[in-house]
């Protein structure tokens, strides 16, 4: 039998002595939605007869270029589509399932169309292969694809799982724009993965978002697409290229702070960059003119003065503040601009018995084409 007074002394229990008493400190954060800021806009043809749903898919997509299936399929087989768009006020990200089409984005619509915003693309799965004047950039998994839709452009896509970042041309103004240089390329390796990854990681978020979360979503999606963009793409192709990205950096800063002077014309803006008023209208050729592209951005400015439930200024009040001289003309250039009156906006609002993205007859109202062509960077 072992003796027990040979056996070592037992550790005495632990005692923790603290000078101060511990106070415990949550972890900050919070997992509740208390007000989500984010309402997406689903679009899906497989509700649809297989017949219709390219149609479907056409139209819908017809804003920012023409489709067309491949050679070998047939419309009556079929067109399944899953879209996802989520409104970041000031960027726009859009989660896609598609079969295989082609694309074309022609002069003719880059000309008339108020949409010139940077694309930025990446694939979860498919391949796709885009030529802007004869270069072909292909994009795959592991890839981004930088394009602008200020440039025409056509390419074919294989069935594809895609993610794209839509952002307003003036969303870089403050850094004289992107170089023209990063429309059309494909960049990979490690810059690549950490824009897909922080894009990613926003995705798994954005029911949780509050609109008071979205001015930071925004600045630090713009500092990434800068710095994965701008450092591997030649920003001296030419000094005349240079000189015109801050002269259209400059001219769109001068139109959006004096968006509601009477005084703002072609001739005003001419002066400001002295420049031409030749070198100005070909400065926003691309835009649709100069006077075009500033009756662009008054509309828009009404159109978030009639959106803000705060702002109780009557419609015809709006019009003169962004410099129409008369309502009707104001009313006739705004429902000409966004397919509807500017009084739809307010009978909409909340408060008068509808929710601002419905119809009275139910049917969304706000659509793919009106987030694109309202899209600022705010």
């Amino acid at each position: 039998m072992p003796n027990e007074h040979n056996q070592p002394p037992s550790e005495p229990a632990f005692a923790e002595r603290r000078r101060w008493p511990r106070v415990s400190r949550a972890p900050l954060g919070d997992d509740t939605v208390k007000n989500p800021g984010l309402t997406p806009l689903r679009f899906d043809t497989r509700d649809l007869p297989p017949c219709q749903q390219f149609l479907a898919w056409q139209d819908h997509m017809a804003a920012i270029w023409q489709t067309r299936l491949p050679d070998d399929t047939r419309s009556e087989d079929g067109f399944a589509v899953r879209q996802t768009v989520w409104d970041l006020r000031g960027a726009i990200i859009v989660q896609q399932l598609t079969p295989a089409f082609s694309y074309d984005r022609s002069p003719d619509m880059v000309r008339f169309s108020p949409i010139d915003h940077w694309s930025i693309t990446f694939l979860r799965t498919g391949r796709s292969w885009t030529g802007v004047e004869g270069c072909v950039v292909q994009n795959e998994p592991g890839m981004i694809e930088v394009r602008s839709l200020a440039r025409p452009f056509s390419g074919r896509t294989l069935a594809a799982e895609s993610v794209s970042l839509i952002v307003p041309i003036d969303l870089f103004s403050d850094h004289g724009g992107l170089p023209s240089a990063s429309d059309n390329v494909a960049i990979s390796g490690h810059r690549a993965r950490l824009f897909i990854d922080y894009l990613s990681s926003i995705e798994t978020q954005l029911a949780y978002l509050t609109q008071d979360e979205l001015p930071c979503i925004r600045d630090r999606l713009r500092a990434m697409i800068y710095d994965t963009v701008v450092p591997l793409v030649d920003r001296d192709d030419s000094n005349s290229t240079t000189l015109q990205t801050g002269l259209m950096a400059r001219a769109r800063r001068f139109i959006s702070n004096n968006i509601a002077s009477p005084d703002l014309t072609p001739e005003a803006l001419s002066r400001e960059l002295a420049i031409s008023r030749t070198r100005l209208y070909e400065l926003f050729e691309a835009s649709g003119g100069v006077a075009n592209y500033i009756r662009q951005r008054k509309l828009l400015a009404a159109r978030a003065i009639l959106a803000d439930p705060s702002d109780t200024r009557k419609i015809s009040e709006v019009g003169m503040a962004v410099g129409f001289e008369s309502a009707a003309n104001f009313s006739r250039a705004f429902t000409q601009q966004f397919g509807y009156s500017p009084s739809n906006i307010r009978k909409q609002m909340p408060g008068n018995g509808s929710h601002p993205d419905t119809e009275s007859h139910g049917k969304q109202q706000v659509t793919f084409e009106d987030l694109l062509r309202t899209l600022s960077s705010c």
